[in-house]
This record gives structure tokens, C-alpha cells and sequence, in this order.
């Protein structure tokens, strides 16, 4: 699925660079594993070959879909679905565990909408930040473009 050199997105971790395919022996099985580098923190993570797809390690976004993100991000939704933060929190971080970007961007959006009306909390804070870093980071790699220009066309949507 993946070679070295490739681009991979880590669900809730981000963006990493495939360094290596390793082969290791742990209890007697002989796997191979993915050695991912992620772009922003330079932790590596080892993810079995086998287990991949099932732990949502997916390419980078392409081109076409970038568009649709930042069309889901532009619409305006209902805040109140979900009336408390817990509730609202354990759904927003089930969206992230996806490592979907159009999820991701459903949690950003959300927050933004929210922080017009009310301060969030920490909490929330902290979703949003993770949110936001995870797509400008995808986004401006897909798009090979600065991080910063990423981040200037998202404020320019929520303000």
C-alpha cells in the first residue's frame, strides 16, 4: 500500500513520512511494519502492514476533495444538536479517530460556530487546536503550499 518516501495521514496524529518497512519478531510472528515519522512532531510511530488500513492510516487528500473540505467548513449548521460538552466532545473525538479529513473539518467548523456565541472551555480549546492542526497540516502538504496561507484562508471563512 505504502512505500518509503510516501506521505501518509495517521488518524488523531496527523501527517508522517513512511522512513522505512521494517521486518520484526515480537512472540514468535514475523510482521512487517510501516515506520511513519510524523511531519510536525518527528515522533515515529510503527503500524503493522497488516493492520494499516484497519487503524485508518490512509493518503494524503487529494486535490478534487480539498475543495469539498473547505465547502463543508463554509456552512453554516445548527450549534445546539448536542447540548452537553461531554456529549459533544466524545462525538467530535470519534470524528477525529476516523483520521476522515471531512470529519475533522465537521469538528472545526462546529467549534468555530460555537466560539461566535460563547467562550469555549479548555476542553473544547483543545479539540478545536487538534482539529485545526490536523487539517491545515494536511491541506497545505496536498496542496504544497505554506501552513500559514492554509490558516489565512480558514480565518477568512470563519470571520
Amino acid at each position: 500500500m505504502f512505500k518509503i518516501g510516501d506521505m501518509a495521514v495517521y488518524p488523531t496524529q496527523g501527517v508522517g513520512v513512511i522512513e522505512d518497512i521494517e521486518v520484526r519478531e515480537y512472540s514468535g510472528q514475523t510482521l512487517k511494519y510501516y515506520i511513519l515519522r510524523l511531519v510536525d512532531s518527528d515522533m515515529r510511530i510503527m503500524v503493522p502492514v497488516g493492520n494499516a488500513t484497519s487503524v485508518g492510516m490512509r493518503q494524503l487528500i487529494d486535490q478534487q476533495r480539498i475543495t469539498g473540505i473547505f465547502d463543508a467548513l463554509a456552512e453554516r449548521t445548527e450549534n445546539g444538536k448536542i447540548a452537553s460538552w461531554s456529549r459533544r466532545q466524545r462525538e467530535y473525538n470519534d470524528k477525529l479517530k476516523t483520521g476522515n479529513l471531512l470529519e475533522v473539518a465537521e469538528v472545526l467548523r462546529d467549534l468555530y460556530q460555537i466560539k461566535t456565541s460563547k467562550e469555549l472551555s479548555y476542553g473544547e480549546k483543545k479539540v478545536l487546536e487538534q482539529a485545526r492542526k490536523l487539517l491545515v497540516t494536511e491541506v497545505a502538504l496536498a496542496q504544497g503550499a505554506k501552513e500559514d496561507q492554509v490558516m489565512q484562508r480558514l480565518e477568512n471563512i470563519f470571520h
